[in-house]
C-alpha cells in the first residue's frame, strides 16, 4: 500500500496545501481560518502554521510531525539539523542550508529550517512531496478537502464529484512516441529491417497497455517529413538512416492497424514548423521543402524553420497534415509547440512583405500568422472528418502574472506567448481546437511554475468551452536534481490531484522510453493507479 498509515496520510495533507494562502511572517497577523476536515472531521490543532514573506513556503513545526502523526523525528542541537524517518525515508535538513538529504541524496529547498519562538520549523509542501502526500484546497471556502487514495469524497458537504478525472476508465491516457533522432521508435539500429521495425512498435504498444494507457501519440512529421507514403514531403530518415528512401512498408498504416487491434487511440503527432534538426541541407531529398522552396525557410540558431509568416508556406504544411487526415483511419491530428522559436527570429524582410494588416508590432503579426494556421488547419480537418478529435500541445506557461494579471501565478523564463507567439486563449476561446494538452513539466513542489496552480490555470481557460483539457506530464524528469522528481510518486500525485479537477478530462506522458525505462519504480505505481 502507498498509504500504509492512512490517518498519518491524510493528517500531513491537510496542512501541505496551505502553500498557495497569501505570503505572511511568523510575526505577522494570522490570516483568516481555514477549515481542515478529515474523514468528514474538522481537525483543530494548537500549533498553526505561517508562510514565509519573500519565498511563500509554509512552515510548519517539526513537533506536529511527531506528535500528532507519529513519525519519528529529532533534532540536533549541535549541527542544528532536523531528522524525519518514516517507513524507510530518512529526511534531514539543516538550518541555513538550502538543501536536504532524501535518503542521503542531495535535493534542493526553496527555503531553510528555522527555528522561532523555541520551535523547529520545517518546509511543509517539501516534507510533504518526500512522504508521498498530497489535498485538495479549495479557495472560494477557504477549505482542505481531503480525498483518501480510493478515491472517496471526505470532505463537508457536497465535493465536485467523480468527474472525469485522470482515474476514470473512459479517459485518455496517452503517451508521446518521439520519432526525431529516434528517440522512442524506430532504433537506428532497425534502419533497412522493416520487420524489426513492426517488432519493436508491438512490444512498445505491449509495454504502454500494460501499464494502463490507452492512447498512442507518434510523431509522424519529425521535420517537414513523413512516415507515410506522401506526394508533398519526403520519407522521414529516422526510417532508413537516408531521407527520401522508401522503407519497403507503409509505417503509419501498419501503426494504426496495430494500435487499433488492441483498442487504443492512435493519434497522429506532427511538427508543423521545424524543417530540419542541424543547418546541413547535404543529405536532404530532393523534395524537402529546404530544397524546392528555400525562400520558405529560415537558419535560425542552426536549424531551418519553416517561415510562419508566409501564407504559401503554411498552406504547404496544411497541405501534406491533410493527406493524412484524407488517407487514414487516425483518431486525432496532434501538434506539439513549434511554432515560432523563441529568441530573435530573423523574419524583419517578411514582416515588411506580409504585413497586409498593417500591424504596429511585429509580435502581434507573428501571433496572428499563428492564429491563422491553428484556425485554417483546424477548418481543413473538420470539413473532411467532423469527427476527428484536432489538438495542441502548448508549452506549459501561457503568460505570466507579472507581465498580464490574468496569466499564470508562475516565474517562467519563456512563455507560450510572448515566446512562441502562440496566443492559447483565442485558440480556446474561439472553440479553433478540440482540447487542449499543456506540458506541465514541473513538479507540486516547483516554486517557480507549481504543477497544481498551473492545472488549475487552464482548467479556468477552459471551463465554460467544448475545448478538452489534458495534461502533458513528465516522467522524463524523475531521479532529476529539479526540486520534486526523487520519488515516482510524484506523477502519481499529480494524477490524484487532476481526479479534482473536472475539466482534467486526460494525461499524456512524454515520453514512451521514458515510461518503459520504469524510472524510480514508476511502472508498479502506474498499474496500481489505473486498476483503480
Amino acid at each position: 500500500m502507498l498509504f500504509r498509515n492512512r490517518r498519518y496520510a491524510l493528517f500531513l495533507l491537510c496542512l501541505f496545501l496551505l502553500v498557495p494562502i497569501a505570503g505572511h511572517s511568523a510575526s505577522a497577523e494570522a490570516p483568516p481560518q481555514i477549515g481542515i476536515y478529515l474523514d468528514g472531521k474538522k481537525i483543530v490543532t494548537d500549533v498553526p502554521p505561517f508562510i514565509t514573506a519573500k519565498t511563500n513556503v509554509t512552515m510548519v513545526p517539526l513537533s506536529v510531525i511527531s506528535k500528532s502523526l507519529g513519525a519519528n523525528v529529532s533534532w540536533s542541537q549541535a549541527t542544528k539539523t532536523a531528522t524525519i524517518r518514516h517507513e524507510g525515508l530518512v529526511l534531514d535538513m539543516t538550518m541555513g542550508q538550502k538543501f536536504a538529504l532524501v535518503n542521503g541524496q542531495r535535493t534542493d529547498l526553496e527555503t531553510t529550517v528555522q527555528v522561532v519562538s523555541g520551535r523547529v520549523m520545517v518546509p511543509l509542501r517539501f516534507v510533504g512531496t518526500q512522504l508521498q502526500l498530497l489535498v485538495t484546497w479549495q479557495q472560494a471556502t477557504r477549505t482542505i478537502l481531503l480525498q483518501s487514495q480510493e478515491g472517496g469524497e471526505v470532505g463537508p458537504g457536497p465535493g465536485p464529484g467523480p468527474g472525469p478525472g485522470s482515474g476514470n476508465s473512459e479517459t485518455l491516457r496517452g503517451a508521446w512516441v518521439s520519432t526525431v533522432y529516434n528517440l522512442d521508435w524506430p532504433t537506428d539500429k532497425s534502419y533497412g529491417k522493416p520487420e524489426q521495425q513492426k517488432q519493436d512498435y508491438i512490444k512498445l504498444l505491449d509495454d504502454l497497455q500494460a501499464m494502463g494507457l490507452n492512447a498512442a501519440f507518434v510523431q509522424v512529421r519529425p521535420s517537414a517529413d513523413s512516415f507515410y507514403p506522401s506526394a508533398l514531403v519526403p520519407w522521414s530518415r529516422y526510417l532508413s538512416g537516408k531521407q527520401g528512401t522508401d522503407p519497403g512498408y507503409d509505417p503509419l498504416a501498419f501503426m494504426i492497424e496495430e494500435t487499433h487491434k488492441r483498442g487504443m487511440e492512435f493519434h497522429a503527432w506532427f511538427n508543423p514548423f521545424r524543417a530540419t534538426v542541424d543547418e546541413k541541407k547535404e543529405g536532404l531529398a530532393a523534395n524537402h521543402i529546404a530544397i524546392t522552396h528555400p525562400e520558405w525557410v529560415v537558419l535560425f540558431n542552426k536549424k531551418y524553420y519553416i517561415n510562419p509568416g508566409i501564407p504559401e508556406a503554411r498552406q504547404h504544411i496544411i497541405d501534406a497534415i491533410m493527406e493524412v487526415v484524407r488517407g487514414y483511419d487516425i483518431d486525432g491530428v496532434h501538434l506539439d509547440d513549434y511554432f515560432y522559436p523563441s529568441g530573435s527570429f530573423p523574419d524583419d524582410a517578411t514582416y515588411a512583405a506580409y504585413n497586409t494588416d498593417l500591424l504596429s508590432a511585429k509580435a502581434d503579426w507573428r501571433r496572428d500568422n499563428i492564429n491563422r494556421f491553428v484556425k485554417e488547419l483546424g477548418e481543413s480537418i473538420h470539413l473532411v472528418k467532423p469527427q476527428l478529435s484536432y489538438g495542441i500541445s502548448p508549452f506549459g506557461v501561457w503568460r505570466n502574472i507579472a507581465d498580464d494579471p490574468t496569466g499564470s501565478d508562475t516565474k517562467a523564463g519563456v512563455t507560450t506567448y510572448d515566446s512562441m507567439y502562440a496566443d492559447v486563449r483565442t485558440w480556446i476561446q474561439q472553440g479553433w481546437i478540440d482540447y487542449v494538452a499543456p506540458q506541465i513539466y514541473w513538479s507540486l513542489s516547483f516554486e517557480v511554475a507549481r504543477y497544481d496552480k498551473l492545472v488549475n490555470w487552464w482548467a479556468n481557460e477552459v471551463r465554460g468551452t467544448n475545448v478538452k483539457l489534458l495534461i502533458g506530464h513528465a516522467p522524463y524528469k524523475l531521479g532529476t536534481k529539479e526540486a520534486g522528481w526523487s520519488t515516482a510518486q510524484e506523477i502519481i500525485n499529480q494524477l490524484i490531484y487532476n481526479k479534482n479537477v473536472v475539466e482534467v478530462q486526460g494525461d499524456i506522458f512524454f515520453s514512451a522510453k521514458d515510461l518503459r525505462r520504469n524510472p524510480l519504480g514508476l511502472i508498479p505505481l502506474l498499474q496500481q493507479y489505473y486498476q483503480q
